[in-house]
């Protein structure tokens, strides 16, 4: 798949105020600093589409993007900000938890991770949680870049077997670079093949 247009199509805290329009939804989101906005606006190629910040909790909203005229990419609030205030957390899980759980047309929720790190208890809960509820979830390991091939899969296979606890068949996972630009085809080809089994 090739991304020729990406707009902005419209912010929201709740489903009800989602864009009317009705396409399928490809949702990200991780942790403070996982690499979330940089990942977008390398899929998209559009440098400026999603806001970059080293300030955790930039992302407050569930934004909306209209790709292709055909699909939407959402990028959604992160989760495990320590540092905010627990009335600013407390609405942050509640906007994100009425998307995950009440977007109807949410096909895929793609959680990030740090392929540099054991994958922490928070992801990990999470990811658990997801798969309690049934719903469609993949991992995307960012910043792939950072160690070496070795390394990379070392601590890979070492995330999977931590997951493998709580998971009888792990979800979908890939190897995403915002620096190198890997795995943008893979991650477009999945969300290509998806929309064409809907359609």
């Amino acid at each position: 798949m090739k991304i020729s247009e990406a707009i902005f199509a419209g912010s929201s805290t709740r489903v009800s105020q989602k864009p009317k329009r009705k396409l399928p939804e490809f949702a990200f989101i991780g942790r403070s600093n996982v690499g979330k906005s940089s990942l977008i606006n390398m899929l998209t190629g559009n440098g400026r589409l999603a806001m970059t910040s080293s300030t955790p909790g930039k992302t407050k909203v569930v934004n909306h993007f209209l790709i292709n005229d055909s699909w939407y990419l959402v990028d959604l609030p992160g989760y495990g900000y320590a540092k905010l205030p627990d009335r600013m957390r407390r609405e942050l899980v509640e906007t994100i938890r009425d998307y995950i759980h009440n977007s109807e047309e949410m096909a895929v929720l793609f959680v990030l991770v740090d392929s540099r790190h054991d994958i922490p208890a928070i992801d990990v809960d999470f990811l658990s949680e997801l798969g309690e509820n049934g719903i469609p979830c993949a991992i995307i390991f960012t910043k792939t870049d950072k160690q070496g091939p070795v390394a990379l899969q070392r601590q890979i296979e070492k995330d999977c077997e931590i997951l493998s606890g709580t998971w009888s068949e792990l979800p979908p996972m890939f190897r995403t670079s915002s620096a190198s630009g890997a795995g943008r085809d893979e991650l477009l080809d999945y969300i290509d093949s998806i929309l064409k089994s809907i359609k």
